[in-house]
């Protein structure tokens, strides 16, 4: 018995020796150029949501892999191409699809330049389409759009429920550079009213700029993404931004509240004068856009402030105002700011200085009658799928394959004496000259 069970540890300890030289020899392949398929590629500084789950694009709509609402997703987008998903709608409410385009930072881009989203039926009828552009400020950085599906009381075309299909293209002159853009998408859900609502949007509120919040600044980090801005209450908030970074911070907004925002860049050394070197973006929770505003900066102290927003409100959605029918419900809002990396070559590099000055007027009202829960819009709760569970460790791509090993019966001694002997075989391999030939 001593002897056969020795034989069946040598016999899978060279088992496992060649199952560990075939997947190194896949990675060696990846390094000689030939890499496998991937849903996406991570490139540039943008922080993506770390629950986001990759998912493979469609060049159509056969085949397309379905979004589930409250999950994050990562895919890419490249030149000429769309990449199509599928979202399935129910009857009882509305639904928004948002698409965030990450592309390289070294990539070129010009005036509107981005990516166009489109929402359409089983029978290719468009029901909805929306645009995330570059302006002015020709730089590249992250850009979010989305498109939506709202049930109406009286039957229109896409109101039915069942399969429907997003795809996401390049638009502009940059359709055709080459390179993937990255993309971060999300399907979100809202419930629709339990009876009737107004269907008139508003059109009178405080149009008189708040005031700038005076008091001392307080030290913030903005964050790098969507998934990990800081929020920020009413005050004033101080920061530092590189050329050619954007930082995002998030900003609770209650129905009927008010949202303003300024973004001051400080003094700096240098000389020389930038056209639209910072800018200012604002999102909705479904991360639709709000507005945008940018300033030029010459190194003397510069602000951008948005002109008096809308209080949000429901039937907001109903104005033909895209800033005022993007305030449409309460959360989470995102303001982004982007410093052109053009700073850095006139004005010099490094870090400077910039502040946040946030308003929120007026007092929370209750939400609206929905048919059951109202939607939570706050980053902390707007994935209704939980998170899983955290990966153990991973050291130099082994934990996969120690996993695939020890399924197959071996001892955790001898696991660890063939890992430790191939990794060996496999520096020492490495190290040796090329020959010719």
């Amino acid at each position: 018995m001593t002897n056969q069970r020795g034989k069946g540890r040598a016999v899978a300890a060279v088992a496992a020796l060649c199952t560990l030289a075939a997947l190194q020899g896949q990675g060696a392949q990846a390094a000689n150029g030939q890499r496998p398929q991937r849903p996406y590629r991570a490139d540039g500084p943008y922080r993506y949501d770390p629950r986001a789950q990759p998912v493979t694009a469609a060049a159509t709509g056969q085949g397309a892999r379905r979004l589930d609402a409250g999950v994050v997703y990562r895919s890419a987008v490249g030149p000429g191409a769309k990449a199509y998903f599928q979202v399935d709608l129910g009857g009882t409410g509305d639904a928004y699809v948002s698409a965030v385009a990450v592309p390289k930072p070294d990539t070129k881009v010009a005036f509107g330049d981005g990516v166009e989203l489109t929402l359409q039926d089983r029978d290719g009828n468009t029901c909805d389409t929306g645009r995330a552009v570059f302006g002015s400020p020709e730089y590249p950085r992250p850009i979010a759009a989305y498109v939506s599906r709202g049930l109406t009381r009286n039957q229109t075309s896409c109101q039915a429920a069942g399969p429907y299909y997003v795809f996401v293209q390049r638009i502009g002159d940059a359709a055709s550079a080459p390179g993937e853009w990255g993309l971060e998408l999300r399907h979100t859900r809202e419930p629709r009213l339990a009876a009737d609502a107004p269907t008139t949007a508003p059109t009178h509120w405080a149009t008189a700029s708040p005031p700038v919040p005076s008091s001392a600044a307080r030290a913030v980090h903005g964050g790098t993404g969507f998934a990990d801005a800081p929020r920020l209450s009413g005050g004033a908030w101080r920061d530092s931004l590189k050329p050619g970074a954007t930082l995002f911070y998030r900003v609770p907004v209650g129905w009927g509240q008010q949202l303003s925002a300024t973004a001051e860049l400080g003094r700096a050394g240098g000389s020389g004068y930038v056209a639209y070197a910072i800018d200012l973006q604002l999102y909705n929770p479904a991360l639709g856009p709000v507005a945008d505003v940018y300033q030029g900066y010459d190194g003397k102290p510069a602000s951008v402030a948005f002109q008096p927003l809308a209080p949000v409100a429901y039937e907001n959605r109903y104005s033909t105002s895209g800033p005022v029918g993007a305030l449409r419900f309460a959360g989470d809002h995102y303001l982004a700011v982007s410093l052109s990396p053009q700073v850095a070559r006139t004005l010099g590099p490094g870090a400077y200085p910039v502040t946040l000055r946030v308003g929120v007027r007026g007092q929370a009202k209750p939400a609206p009658a929905y048919e059951g829960a109202a939607p939570d819009f706050a980053a902390d709760g707007r994935a209704t799928v939980p998170a899983p569970a955290a990966a153990p460790p991973r050291h130099d791509g082994g934990s996969t394959k120690m996993r695939l090993l020890a399924a197959g019966g071996i001892g955790t001694g001898t696991l660890l004496v063939v890992w430790l002997g191939v990794r060996t075989l496999v520096a020492r391999r490495r190290a040796q000259p090329v020959r010719p030939g």
